[in-house]
């Protein structure tokens, strides 16, 4: 059986891996990724699309000259893009978050296996929380880079306000406010790194007290060692 602290520790590191995985859940299942309004000019008036999206589905609106032209709807974002780019790149954050799920489920695994019992593979200890908290810690921030490169970069809103809105004209400008579906990830990194923490400390002070333990038969004479 684990000491007390060991369980301390690692139930403490649990609680944060299962805090992770329900915010990943959390952040694929809704849809408040960003908010945009897309500008286009027409012939006699200017056109506003506003969005809210996230990964899968989104509502919007069309509205003319401060004017609401057409009520909101919802849509799906994969039927409604042609760009191939902004396309493959939904589907690889979605991959990545996926992965990130599966990971932080291991990473709960092993500190749940690890504030129960004493594994005998070392990768079933602390290295295997480090990686595994690493691991999930890199998708997140890769799926945080790859959102907005593909809404600045490939045009996403633009796009799906041509799929939601087929008679809009030349385009103008548009702005971006990014919602709490999106920034909860960070939430999500400091907790992979207050699990790595809470593991560290756990390591150093064993380290520490096993050499505690070894320092009395160093520093002992060398005929009572002998004997």
């Amino acid at each position: 059986m684990p000491s007390r602290k060991k369980t301390g520790m690692f139930a403490a590191a649990f609680v944060t891996c299962a805090c992770s995985f329900v915010i990943i859940c959390v952040v694929l299942a809704t849809q408040h990724w960003v908010s945009s309004k897309v500008h286009f000019s027409g012939t006699n008036s200017s056109v506003t699309v506003s969005l809210t999206y996230g990964l899968f589905s989104g509502t919007c609106e069309q509205l003319v000259d401060a004017g609401l032209l057409v009520p909101e709807k919802i849509f799906q974002v994969a039927a409604n893009l042609s760009n191939t780019k902004a396309k493959s790149t939904i589907t690889a954050i979605i991959v990545i978050l996926v992965l990130g799920l599966l990971v932080s489920l291991l990473s709960s695994g092993f500190t749940c296996t690890n504030a129960v019992s004493n594994p005998y593979q070392t990768f079933l200890g602390p290295i295997g929380v480090y990686t595994w908290n690493s691991l999930c810690g890199i998708f997140i921030l890769i799926a945080m880079i790859l959102f907005p490169v593909n809404i600045e970069g490939n045009g996403l809103s633009i796009e799906l306000a041509h799929g939601c809105f087929s008679a809009l004209q030349k385009y103008v400008k548009s702005e971006h406010t990014y919602g709490y579906s999106y920034w909860i990830m960070l939430l999500i990194i400091f907790l992979n790194i207050a699990s790595i923490v809470i593991i560290y400390f756990y390591d150093h002070a064993r380290y520490s007290k096993k050499k505690e333990q070894e320092r009395p038969i160093e520093n002992a004479p060398k005929d009572v060692i002998l004997f």
